[in-house]
């Protein structure tokens, strides 16, 4: 059974994800680490726990989701796997940082692809890869139907979804995302967003109108 553990991260808020299970093997989701303390709340949580991270994985390439790749990587000698199409993101989120005061060293760009329909193994667990571009190009969400979890990335939030104004964000492909495939998990499923508090499936497609595909053709014409 998957453990689901939290982590809130930088200026903005972001949501890192430790999954593991009882084979003590776990996957890094998100390390949105900027300072030296979250660096240490973070490993201080794998040594307590006696955790073998074993994989870092991307659900889309933004600075603020990828600001620890590099330390995760090197402390741990892990492999980062991420879209293909969100890999020219690696490669600015340093200068994009300075934008912001950060400083932080470059993630590495030797990563692994994920694509549309993989699965992600760790331990006696796995979760599927679900290509949900909308965000970003390459934006990718983790679902695991046995355990009923889904890590959504900045793709949808509780209540609402990721913005879809930056460069890298197309407004019909996160529709199609959203309607096609998000609304299309099972209602039992917990939600662990990239931003904010967790929630449900259910409760999403009770209240958040971003899953609602006539919401969608309302607001943009043309769709």
């Amino acid at each position: 059974m998957i453990k689901v553990k939290q982590f809130y991260l930088n200026e903005l808020r972001e949501c890192c994800y430790i999954l593991s299970d009882e084979s003590g093997e776990c996957v890094i989701v998100d390390p949105g680490i900027s300072t030296l303390s979250e660096q240490n709340r973070i490993t201080k949580y794998i040594a307590e726990e006696k955790l073998t991270p074993v994989k870092l994985l991307c659900t889309h390439g933004h600075f603020d989701h990828v600001m620890g790749n590099r330390f995760i990587t090197d402390t741990y000698n892990i492999p980062t796997y991420i879209h293909p199409e969100d890999r020219p993101l690696l490669k600015v989120a340093k200068n994009t940082c300075r934008l912001f005061q950060i400083d932080i060293e470059e993630p590495l760009g030797n990563t692994i692809d994920l694509k549309d329909g993989d699965k992600v193994c760790f331990g006696k667990s796995s979760l599927n890869v679900i290509h949900t571009p909308g965000h970003t190009w390459g934006c990718v969400i983790f679902y695991s139907p046995e355990d009923k979890i889904c890590l959504t990335g900045d793709t949808v939030f509780a209540g609402n979804c990721g913005r879809t104004d930056l460069p890298e964000g197309d407004n019909r492909a996160m529709m199609e995302s959203l309607t096609e495939k998000v609304a299309k998990l099972p209602a039992d499923t917990d939600i662990f967003p990239g931003h904010g508090p967790s929630s449900t499936m259910k409760e999403e497609l009770l209240h958040n109108p971003y899953l609602k595909r006539e919401t969608w053709m309302r607001f943009n014409i043309g769709l």
